[in-house]
């Protein structure tokens, strides 16, 4: 991108003739991403719902602990849906910026009609599960593989085993060749960022500064969130629940990762009482189901691109957004965050009928947001094993989840 407005600085013609031969790069590496998006959520969907259902039958206390996590997540996404908009509207971009950023990501997005009830009723189940997948049409697609997920949970061990192994292979696989398109992203990006730099120059920066910002004032939304549940829902004061928390905190900013703060999120867990047996089942398990900032975090993007776009989100579009966040959010832990941001926003995006182009050069300023998703994390892992462990007695779980 500095390249790009450095040569557009120089001479504008030189950067405007070397356009055409960059801009086909970056837009040929982003529709390499987009042709994973279909496989990978339906593959992801059904690894998730099923490990899901398979987590809540090793106990009570693993049941409690996955309905807590679903709770929570639909709190966090609301509060998104609430406070997105909210901040949009008290701190907005400046005009200019907001128009290069725009004509830099794509130009205009046509809104078609918003459709009726009944309309949107009759999309939810597809006559025909590929053509939808074929037409990417996102929200009957995971209607259909969300059901077909709840069937495999009902189905015998063995043959469960069989098609969850099969979808298990499938998820596996694409995420290969996303690791390979991923591998390509500083080429891919540097091209888009470029083609951004030419087209809308140095305003650009304000806009992407202003993304980033939106999305820290949503994680610190989050964090506070968290406190508050962790305070009127467990019944932890804040300075007590922080204090435990401070080693935990430190390792997931260093880190930004849950899976490698799980062993500081076991010890602060001890610190606020809860029965390390009891943390040995449900930390795990929220590591390993739970994120808590995930649906936050993937509808701020979304609402953010529509904000920029101009395209007026209904309370129906917003509903469905929500529904496809927490579901994304259960089928796309423990992954990269490169990948699940593509993998988790993007299927959002589409349900809600924004574009998914500007994905692809958002991701490259994930790196900041993504401490703030991690921090907030962490929290909702604790607080959720503090709540759950507190609800349930000492017990003999049927079986534990590694």
């Amino acid at each position: 991108m500095l390249l790009g407005i450095a040569i557009e600085s120089v001479s504008l013609d030189t950067a405007t003739a070397i356009l055409p031969f960059v801009e086909p790069i970056g837009l040929l590496w982003l529709n390499a991403l987009k042709m994973t998006i279909v496989p990978l959520v339906v593959a992801l969907l059904i690894t998730g719902i099923t490990a899901t259902a398979d987590a809540a039958r090793a106990g009570r206390l693993a049941a409690r602990s996955v309905a807590i996590f679903l709770g929570a997540i639909f709190l966090s996404g609301l509060m998104s849906v609430l406070m997105t908009p909210l901040l949009l509207k008290l701190f907005p971009l400046s005009a200019s910026a907001a128009e290069a950023l725009r004509h830099g990501l794509g130009g205009t997005a046509e809104a078609g009609p918003s459709p009726t009830f009944g309309d949107f009723l009759l999309s939810l189940i597809p006559t025909n599960p590929i053509a939808a997948a074929a037409e990417t049409a996102i929200l009957p697609l995971i209607v259909f593989t969300t059901i077909f997920a709840f069937a495999i949970t009902k189905l015998e061990a063995p043959q469960r085993a069989t098609l969850s192994g099969l979808f298990k292979a499938l998820g596996d696989a694409m995420l290969i060749v996303i690791g390979w398109v991923l591998a390509l992203a500083p080429i891919g990006v540097f091209a888009l960022g470029y083609a951004l730099a030419v087209k809308a120059g140095v305003a650009a920066f304000g806009g992407l500064i202003h993304y980033v910002l939106i999305l820290v004032g949503i994680g610190i939304c989050c964090l506070i969130l968290g406190l508050l549940l962790a305070w009127f829902v467990v019944g932890i004061a804040p300075p007590r629940f922080l204090r435990a928390m401070v080693p935990t905190l430190a390792v997931a900013v260093s880190t930004q990762s849950s899976l490698a703060s799980l062993p500081a999120m076991l010890k602060s867990s001890e610190e606020l009482g809860v029965d390390p047996k009891k943390a040995d089942i449900v930390l795990p398990l929220a590591v390993a189901l739970f994120r808590f900032t995930s649906p936050a975090f993937n509808l701020a993007v979304v609402i953010y691109v529509a904000w920029l776009f101009g395209i007026e989100l209904t309370p129906w579009e917003m509903a469905v957004g929500l529904g496809v966040a927490m579901a994304a959010a259960l089928s796309s832990v423990s992954l990269p965050g490169s990948i699940s941001f593509v993998t988790s926003i993007a299927p959002i995006a589409v349900s809600m009928g924004v574009p998914v182009a500007p994905l692809g050069l958002l991701v490259a300023v994930e790196t900041f947001p993504d401490i703030f998703r991690t921090l907030g994390n962490v929290i909702g892992d604790v607080a959720a094993t503090k709540y759950a462990a507190d609800g349930v007695g000492d017990e003999k779980p049927a079986g534990e989840t590694p």
